[in-house]
This record gives C-alpha cells, structure tokens and sequence, in this order.
C-alpha cells in the first residue's frame, strides 16, 4: 500500500460547508430509545471515487512511479462534510422518518419495539445493497 502526504493541498482547499450532527442532538434522539444499532460504512471514504479532473491534484510522485487516487484518501479537508451530505441524501427518507441517524460513516437505528427495529435494519441494509454501499455491524 502506498501512502500520500496530502496536508499541504488542504491549504489550497475551500472549506466545504455542511453540518455534521452534533453529539447532544444525537444523544436526545436516542435517550428514549429501547432498542438501537449502530451500522458502519465500511472503509467509508475509500467507497467514494475522485473525479478525474482532481486525481492529478492527488498525484503521488516517487521512486516507483507515478500513481493517482482513484478513491478519496484521508486527510482530505472537505471529506468528512462531503461524506455527510452524500449520506444524508442516500437516507432522507430514513432520518426524516426518525429512526435513523447519519453521522459520517456510522449509520444509527433506534426505536421502541424489536419489530419495528428488525425491520429497519433490513431497509438500511437493502438500500445499502441496492447502491452498492458496503455496510457493517462490526467496527
């Protein structure tokens, strides 16, 4: 595996600006909550392509070669809002509905009965397998 040093690009880098939930507003959605999951986007970021206008702003230049990210790295400054907005748009209908949380690469379901709970767990997981979104219960 090969490891780029990407910091000084966020220098260069327009902040993009999208809200992450913060943890006491989490925390309140699921004090009331008898039974929750908590879902990991596996390898989160790297299920993410770059455009390929910006995999030469990426470009790892060394003794072995020239190699281009093909999937967005860490240590992007805009990725962690990126991968926000991007989930947030894959389960509105889900957190609108107010059983689930988005928060990065965690997806929370919570609710009150082992019926409901079971079920929503099977609707994130399709729709997770229908956009090819890797998904897990372990971290």
């Amino acid at each position: 595996m090969l490891c780029g040093d990407i910091r000084e690009l966020s220098n260069y880098t327009k902040a993009e600006r999208y809200p992450i939930p913060r943890i006491p507003h989490v925390l309140d959605k699921l004090a009331k909550a008898k039974y929750i999951t908590k879902m990991n986007c596996m390898k989160g970021f790297q299920q993410n392509g770059v455009k390929p206008n910006s995999m030469k702003l990426l470009r790892i230049i060394c003794h072995m070669g020239i190699y281009d990210y093909t999937r967005m790295p860490f240590r992007i400054k805009n990725a962690p809002a990126h991968f926000q907005r991007m989930r947030d748009t894959i389960f509105q209908e889900e957190v609108l509905e107010g059983w689930t949380i988005v928060y990065i690469d965690d997806i929370i379901i919570y609710s009150e009965t082992w019926e409901d709970h079971v079920k929503y767990i099977d609707r994130i997981q399709s729709k997770g397998t229908s956009i090819n979104l890797k998904i897990s219960l372990k971290k």
